[in-house]
């Protein structure tokens, strides 16, 4: 006749399996917490809002473009080199700018600007863009992505935390649809 303070096999592996998987499931669950708190508590949680200077407004000669580089403010230790990206900065008149993310709207190969032809082309795909970002040909659907930028005190800024593309905030239609959708 067993003992009520014994316990049978049965109900030991029962309590060691419990046991077993609570154990997994908080190791499991550490590093997904960690993951999905790390921009709030490495103090970076503004760092898509922050503003990065291109350089001086003189820097950037009235009706040409020019390419700029700048360190994106959301980097980790492990980005390296690639934490520096670049952009074409398009001087329109006096403070008025235009500011390109680098890549293209199809597939994001870098584009260059041709200023014999006034024409930004991708040499993945063929795509081709007009000085004022809108697609020519090829196969992108839309324009190309543009940074919000302001001037203060003489200093082209970008708001470059969150690359722009068509989901976010900073894609900057600023009110125009893309000239795809007509």
């Amino acid at each position: 006749m067993p003992n009520e303070n014994t316990i049978s096999r049965r109900r030991l592996f029962m309590k060691l399996g419990i046991l077993f998987n609570g154990v997994v499931a908080t190791a499991l669950a550490v590093p997904i917490v960690r993951f999905l708190l790390s921009s709030v508590t490495r103090g970076r949680a503004s760092a898509y809002l922050s503003w990065v200077p291109l350089g001086h407004v003189s820097e950037f000669p009235e009706g040409e473009t020019r390419l700029a580089s700048f360190r994106n403010p959301y980097v980790t230790p492990t980005d390296g080199k690639t934490a520096d990206t670049s952009c074409w900065v398009r001087r329109i008149d006096g403070e008025q700018f235009q500011v390109f993310a680098v890549n293209c709207a199809h597939l994001g190969c870098p584009v260059r600007w041709f200023p014999q032809s006034k024409l930004f082309m991708c040499p993945c795909h063929g795509g081709a863009y007009y000085q004022d970002g809108a697609r020519a040909s090829g196969p992108p659907e839309r324009g190309l992505f543009e940074y919000p930028y302001r001037v203060e005190n003489g200093l082209v800024t970008i708001q470059a935390g969150e690359l722009p593309t068509p989901g976010s905030p900073t894609a900057a239609l600023i009110g125009k649809k893309p000239p795809c959708a007509a």
